[in-house]
């Protein structure tokens, strides 16, 4: 009996999603990006696709008789939705000629049919779908939708949310969503993740993260959260930084090309050429560029990707300054180089890689 609840309640809500996604489609406005974020929802299961073909199919059958009740000939009827061709199509019915087929059958022998019962019917067919979407509509209005995704250590995933949007989960990342009507919310509870955010004036797209709101409405940028502080990388539009615990929060707006680094009520902001901004999303690429980075830096960037953790035993190394282009997942070579160039010991241990200072302590770079 439980078991036929939760199908019950599974079915609902896939409904309530399917009619969803129509009506956004239908409203207009309708983008490449919004067309890739229903695609890869329908792929995530065949019951998305058979839910949103026959609610489909309702939705274009009722504007084929609304057209022939207003008098309209065959030649004016809409076309079908471009579902008829689209790879998710998989009907019980076989192939989209097999159900063109079908329907021609079934409209061939409705039109034996006397015209006025087929108005009455075509009258009936449009309170019937427009009662049901708007009903799915209706109690979606105070809907919440939710979803988490996460990490592992060195991985990565580009999530496709429903807005359209895309987020790409760095290494041992956590993000959870909420949209609603109203708003689109995010949580970065660690990690780091890039966001390519689909434009809708009307409900703003919010990632929260270590205390801070980092507000945007269509644009890309990166956030990134570490023990001690917040990183926000724009590469494209507009971005506005402002303090989630202060009741009356003084806003940072953050164009493209912008890097604020936040270190507890402290925000610092640069802003930098956009190649340049761009370097800071190498890690979707797997490679991690420095310019003059202090070597205890570096060393953070690789342990947020490895497992073995590089150990700096000498603090008196944190002067060195690196630079060049390395691959995030071989911090071997890494600690090889700095070994070749710079006066460090390295030492291999079982539980990670240590690097002390070797020779004459002013002989460093």
């Amino acid at each position: 009996m439980d078991a036929q609840i939760d199908m019950t309640a599974r079915h609902r809500q896939i409904e309530r999603s399917a009619a969803s996604w129509l009506a956004r489609r239908d409203a207009g406005g309708w983008a490449d990006r919004q067309q890739s974020a229903l695609d890869a929802w329908l792929a995530e299961d065949t019951a998305h696709r058979v839910a949103f073909l026959r609610l489909e199919a309702a939705w274009n059958e009722a504007a084929r008789l609304k057209t022939l009740a207003a008098g309209a000939g065959h030649g004016q009827v809409p076309a079908r939705g471009a579902w008829a061709d689209s790879p998710y199509f998989a009907s019980p019915l076989g192939s989209p000629r097999a159900v063109a087929g079908h329907t021609r059958t079934a409209r061939a022998s409705r039109g034996r049919r006397r015209h006025r019962p087929l108005l009455a019917g075509a009258a009936a067919a449009l309170l019937v779908v427009a009662a049901l979407a708007g009903g799915l509509l209706w109690r979606n209005s105070n809907h919440v939708e939710r979803a988490a995704w996460s990490t592992l250590l060195g991985a990565q995933q580009v999530v496709h949310l429903a807005d359209g949007s895309t987020a790409t989960l760095g290494s041992d990342t956590e993000l959870r969503m909420a949209f609603s009507r109203h708003e689109r919310a995010l949580e970065l509870t660690r990690g780091e993740a890039y966001f390519d955010v689909a434009h809708d004036t009307s409900r703003p797209f919010v990632v929260n993260a270590g205390g801070y709101h980092v507000i945007a409405v269509g644009t890309r940028f990166d956030v990134r959260r570490d023990t001690d502080g917040l990183r926000v990388v724009v590469t494209r539009g507009l971005v506005r930084l402002q303090s989630a615990r202060d009741p009356a929060p003084a806003a940072t707006m953050l164009p493209s090309g912008s890097i604020a680094l936040v270190d507890g009520g402290n925000v610092v902001v640069r802003h930098i050429p956009l190649d340049r901004a761009m370097e800071y999303l190498s890690w979707r690429d797997g490679y991690v560029v420095f310019h003059g980075t202090p070597l205890a830096q570096a060393i953070d960037e690789f342990n947020r990707y490895n497992a073995r953790k590089i150990v700096l035993a000498d603090p008196s190394l944190d002067g060195l300054r690196v630079g060049g282009n390395f691959r995030l997942d071989n911090s071997t070579a890494f600690v090889r180089l700095m070994q070749q160039v710079f006066p460090v010991r390295v030492e291999q241990r079982t539980d990670g890689i240590v690097l002390s200072r070797r020779g004459n302590p002013n002989t460093a770079h």
